[in-house]
């Protein structure tokens, strides 16, 4: 299955590292278009200056990571289409670029499902994506959550505990399944 992963499910970390972390085990093909990552470094410099230069070293590592992921918008297509919010038709048309099978987004009201069904793509959200990825590869999702737990309390120096950390990243069914 090939995903086009939306900026609001790339910025926060824990909500991106659990996604990307199944994305790596082989279970769905991430994609993303320039835009979209410019997108997250902008919203990174809400934390301050450092977070925009903290983003851009994160991107540059998620291209080494996934180097197919990225994707370009073809010629014209982004006139043809219409979402309720036209700053997020881009996200629409990278897509259908790369052939997608669906948007991943937090981002429900700009994203109707009777739109994407009209180009063949579903919209799934972040944590029923995960939920329903757990029920088939149980062990996966458990292995890449635990190392974004681990990570996370090495990184804070806190105790999190997953059921806290996944609420905290909007991942909330998921942390009450593994927590």
């Amino acid at each position: 299955m090939r995903i086009l992963i939306d900026a609001c499910v790339l910025y926060p970390t824990v909500m991106r590292e659990v996604v990307l972390g199944v994305a790596a085990q082989g279970l769905f093909e991430p994609r993303w278009s320039p835009r979209i990552l410019e997108e997250w470094a902008r919203a990174a410099r809400k934390i301050g200056p450092e977070g925009e230069t903290i983003a851009r070293g994160e991107i540059a590592g998620l291209k080494t990571r996934f180097p197919r992921g990225e994707v370009q918008i073809p010629q014209g297509v982004e006139a043809r289409l219409w979402l309720p919010d036209t700053n997020d038709i881009h996200v629409l048309a990278a897509a259908i670029g790369c052939s997608a099978d669906a948007i991943m987004t937090l981002n429900a009201k700009d994203f109707p499902r009777n739109e994407l069904a009209d180009k063949g793509l579903d919209r799934v959200d972040p944590d029923g994506f995960l939920i329903e990825t757990a029920a088939r590869h149980p062990d996966a999702v458990q292995s890449t959550a635990e190392a974004v737990l681990t990570e996370a309390r090495r990184l804070s120096g806190e105790p999190w505990e997953m059921r806290k950390l996944m609420r905290k990243a909007r991942l909330p069914r998921l942390g009450k399944l593994l927590g």
